[in-house]
């Protein structure tokens, strides 16, 4: 049995925060120069500048990508065989976020209660904490912070399964062309397939995770995958909403049997500050 202590966990959590939202990942970079090489609007192609000239910036001087440094989610694989030990797990998450938050000058968005006086909590937290249980005795922590703009933009649809694969890319790129501007494209679109309600919403946000444009191991999935990608780019929204041929960086989907009289399809949307960063202790 492995012990892993309360404070390591805080302070783990602590500079994920900080790292995932002044740090850009390289996957995202990378793609995002490569939609700069290919966008043909010249409106779309200094908006792709910007943006890239802005991630450099917060990578230089360790601020935010962006002024909505957003809900935390918090991904943890926990081992079978870890103890934590000095507290409770949920608590030392956290406490990680509300030391990264207030260290690390981001905003604080999170308001209690949902509706009525909705008073912010001026640390962050709660976090938004997805825990699952795996073989061994490493305990991987994911941060993912998620702005308002996108996270509105989600979408779900119970559909029947003679809907089928169209019904699918259907539904996606209607939800897309309905978010428009408001996820701050370019974007990553997060899809969940099958499951419940609630577990095609999850995997739709873990979607996300994936390194961007790797696609799904089945090769029928990341078929799904490439046909909206295309199809997406089509709509001519563009970065920032403002025309083009770059609204997706990716499209990832994710899959889990669902019941023989459902097919239930959810949305999740990323902005181009795709923030997320993890560590294994």
């Amino acid at each position: 049995m492995k012990e892993i202590s309360f404070q390591d966990i805080v302070q783990t959590v602590k500079r994920l925060c900080m790292e995932a939202n002044y740090f850009l990942g390289e996957d995202v970079v990378q793609a995002l120069q490569k939609a700069r090489e290919q966008e043909i609007s010249p409106l779309g192609r200094e908006i792709l500048d910007q943006i890239l000239e802005n991630a450099a910036i917060a990578r230089q001087e360790e601020v935010p990508i962006c002024q909505d440094t957003g809900l935390t989610v918090v991904f943890a694989e926990v081992g079978q065989d870890v103890h934590i030990v000095g507290g409770a797990f949920e608590d030392a998450v956290n406490e990680g976020v509300r030391q990264g938050y207030t260290e690390g000058y981001l905003r604080k968005s999170m308001v209690y209660p949902p509706f009525g006086a909705r008073k912010n909590t001026r640390d962050n937290t709660p976090a938004v904490i997805h825990v699952r249980l795996v073989p061994g005795d490493q305990l991987k922590l994911i941060v993912l912070p998620k702005g308002g703009g996108s996270e509105n933009m989600s979408f779900l649809s119970m559909m029947p399964p003679a809907a089928g694969r169209q019904g699918i890319v259907d539904f996606v790129v209607a939800s897309v062309e309905k978010a428009g501007a408001n996820p701050c494209p370019p974007i990553i679109v997060g899809v969940g397939i099958g499951g419940s309600a609630d577990k095609a919403m999850a995997l739709a946000k873990h979607a996300l995770l994936r390194p961007v444009g790797e696609h799904h191991p089945e090769p029928e999935v990341a078929d799904l995958e490439r046909e909206l990608l295309e199809r997406i780019n089509r709509t001519g929204i563009g970065p920032q909403g403002l025309g083009g041929r770059t609204t997706a960086l990716a499209v990832h989907v994710e899959t889990h049997p669902c019941h023989l009289a459902s097919m239930p399809v959810a949305v999740n949307i990323q902005c181009h500050a795709a923030r997320h960063k993890e560590a294994i202790l």
